[in-house]
């Protein structure tokens, strides 16, 4: 009988101090972090990991793990990618609608602000 693997768990977090985003992607066999920027220092990527274990995100022997420092690496991965960040199709439509609606008032105004120079300069 086939068995068929189990998909990570996907956690995605925001860090608006520090302007970045997280996905986390836990499964049996490790952890893969994937992060916007690199502004993760070695204790506060310790600590991180410590938290996911403590929440129950990641499995909870990663906990201990990520205290002991040198033991960290061991099954996690600390990625800077941002190729997971995809842009939700409808928010695209919305701001393209919104620059359109923009760009033409501005033309028509332009374009009525012009004709009241020229009519007021042929008086």
């Amino acid at each position: 009988m086939p068995t068929h693997a189990i998909p990570p768990r996907c956690y995605e977090f925001h860090f608006p101090e520090l302007d970045t985003l997280v996905l986390v992607e836990a499964s049996e066999a490790d952890v893969t972090i994937r992060a916007t920027r690199d502004t993760f220092s070695e204790q506060r990527k310790r600590c991180f990991i410590h938290e996911l274990a403590a929440e129950g995100f990641i499995p909870d022997d990663y906990e201990w793990r990520s205290l002991a420092g040198s033991e960290m690496s061991r099954g996690v991965r600390w990625f800077v990618d941002v190729s997971w960040l995809r842009i939700d199709p409808a928010v695209t439509a919305i701001a393209r609608r919104f620059m359109v609606r923009l760009l033409a008032g501005g033309f028509l105004l332009w374009f009525a602000l012009m004709a009241g120079l020229f009519l007021f300069a042929a008086r």
